[in-house]
C-alpha cells in the first residue's frame, strides 16, 4: 500500500465519524504527515463547529511546516459559519496537499485549490476519489440540485413481500437488520412516510440508538387527514415534524375545515408546508424543492407501497436499500413494496445499479442507485 493511499484512507475513515451530526456540510476528514509520520489529524464533527482542515491543525504535535495535507475534499475558500481553511492551511506553511473529491459548490469548485496554488502550494488533485465520492453522494446531490437525496428503503420476503395478506409485518428480518435501520435513521436528516402508514401503524419514527440523533419526520398527506392523537402529532413538540399537504385556497371547497386542521396541528408543534397537486395528491417534486430550502439534505423512504410508487414515478428516488429475509409468505394478496399500476413495459422500468450486497446475519442488504433505463 503506498504512503498516499494509507493516509488518504484514514482521512477517509475520519470523515466518516460526522455522520449524522455534519447534515447538510459534507463529511470531510484531514490527515496531516511530516517525516512519515501523522502529526495532526480531524474530521468535521459536527455543523457550524471547526472544519476538518482546521480540527487537524488543532491537533497538531508539532510544527506543521513543510508537512503535507490529505483531505477528503477540496478546502473551502469562502466565509460561513467558519472562515476559510485555505487561510490556516497558508498560515501553517503546509508545503503540499493531497485532495480526493472536488467540491461543486460554486462556491468553492477549483477557488480552493487555485488559492493553494497561487500562495506556493503544491496541489495533487483527485487522489482515490473514487473513495472519496463514496462518502457524500447526499452532499454532492443535494448542493447540485437543491434537492434531498432520497434512499427508498424496505424489507421483504424472499418472494417479494412486506406484510401478509393480512397486514402482519413484524418482523421480516432479523434484530440485527433492524439495528442497521436505526444506525441509517441516525444518518439522514429526515425520514418520510405516507399517511397511510401513520393511520395503519401509528409509528414513532425516531432513532433508537443510544445517542442517536432523531430524523426530521415527513409525512406525505394530501389532504390534511393525520389523526390528533398520533403519535407523531402528540410528540412534535419535541421532535420536529412537517406534513405536506396540497395547497389550499379560500375558494377552495371545505377551505375553513382544512385551516383549522393546519391551526391545531401548528399548535402542537406541527410543521404544515402547502405543496402543489398532481392528480390529487401532493407533487413529491415540488415537496422535495420546499424541503431541500429548509436545509433537509436528504430522506429515508420508509413508505408503503403506494408512496414508494408515486416516488419512483416522479424520480425523487436515488437509492434503494433492499433487505431480503429467508422467508416466503405467499398469496397473491399478501403487500408489495411497491404498488400503484406499475409500467406498461419492461423498457420503462424504473432502473438501478447494484452497488453493495451485504449479509447481515440471516438477511441480505442489496443497495442500489439510480439509473437511466436503456
Amino acid at each position: 500500500m503506498s504512503f498516499e493511499k494509507e493516509y488518504m484512507e484514514r482521512a477517509i475513515e475520519l470523515a466518516k465519524k460526522g455522520i449524522g451530526a455534519v447534515n447538510p456540510n459534507p463529511l470531510v476528514g484531514a490527515v496531516i504527515v511530516k517525516d512519515g509520520r501523522i502529526i495532526g489529524e480531524g474530521y468535521h464533527a459536527k455543523y457550524g463547529e471547526l472544519h476538518a482542515e482546521r480540527n487537524a491543525f488543532a491537533n497538531l504535535t508539532e510544527d506543521a511546516t513543510g508537512a503535507e495535507m490529505y483531505v477528503t475534499l477540496e478546502p473551502c475558500c469562502h466565509y460561513g459559519k467558519q472562515p476559510p481553511c485555505v487561510e490556516a492551511i497558508v498560515e501553517h506553511k503546509i508545503a503540499k496537499v493531497y485532495v480526493g473529491s472536488d467540491d461543486p459548490n460554486e462556491k468553492v469548485a477549483g477557488k480552493g485549490i487555485k488559492y493553494l496554488r497561487d500562495n506556493g502550494i503544491e496541489v495533487e488533485t483527485q487522489v482515490m476519489k473514487n473513495e472519496c465520492d463514496e462518502i457524500n453522494p447526499v452532499f454532492f446531490h443535494y448542493i447540485t440540485t437543491g434537492k434531498p437525496y432520497v434512499v427508498m428503503k424496505y424489507a421483504m420476503t424472499m418472494d417479494g413481500k412486506i406484510a401478509t395478506y393480512k397486514g402482519l409485518s413484524k418482523w421480516i428480518t432479523g434484530e440485527e437488520a433492524r439495528n442497521r435501520v436505526q444506525h441509517t435513521r441516525h444518518q439522514y436528516k429526515g425520514i418520510m412516510v405516507g399517511i397511510g402508514t401513520v393511520i395503519e401503524d401509528n409509528p414513532m419514527l425516531t432513532c433508537r440508538l443510544e445517542g442517536g440523533r432523531n430524523p426530521i419526520r415527513i409525512v406525505c398527506d394530501s389532504n390534511l387527514s393525520i389523526p390528533m392523537d398520533c403519535n407523531l402529532v402528540k410528540t412534535a413538540k419535541n421532535i420536529p415534524t412537517i406534513v405536506g399537504a396540497i395547497e389550499k385556497q379560500p375558494t377552495d371547497e371545505e377551505y375553513e375545515k382544512y385551516l383549522s386542521k393546519l391551526q391545531a396541528l401548528e399548535k402542537e408543534g406541527v410543521q404544515v408546508i402547502s405543496v402543489k397537486a398532481v392528480d390529487n395528491h401532493i407533487d413529491l417534486e415540488d415537496f422535495m424543492l420546499k424541503l431541500g430550502k429548509q436545509s433537509i439534505d436528504g430522506i429515508l423512504l420508509e413508505g408503503g407501497g403506494t408512496l414508494n410508487y408515486s416516488a419512483l414515478s416522479s424520480g425523487i428516488v436515488n437509492e434503494v436499500q433492499m433487505y431480503i429475509a429467508p422467508k416466503i409468505f405467499g398469496g397473491k394478496d399478501a403487500i408489495s413494496p411497491v404498488e400503484g399500476i406499475g409500467v406498461e413495459a419492461p423498457d420503462m422500468c424504473f432502473g438501478f445499479d447494484l452497488k453493495k450486497v451485504e449479509k447481515i446475519d440471516e438477511d441480505i442488504l442489496l443497495t442500489y442507485v439510480k439509473k437511466e433505463c436503456e
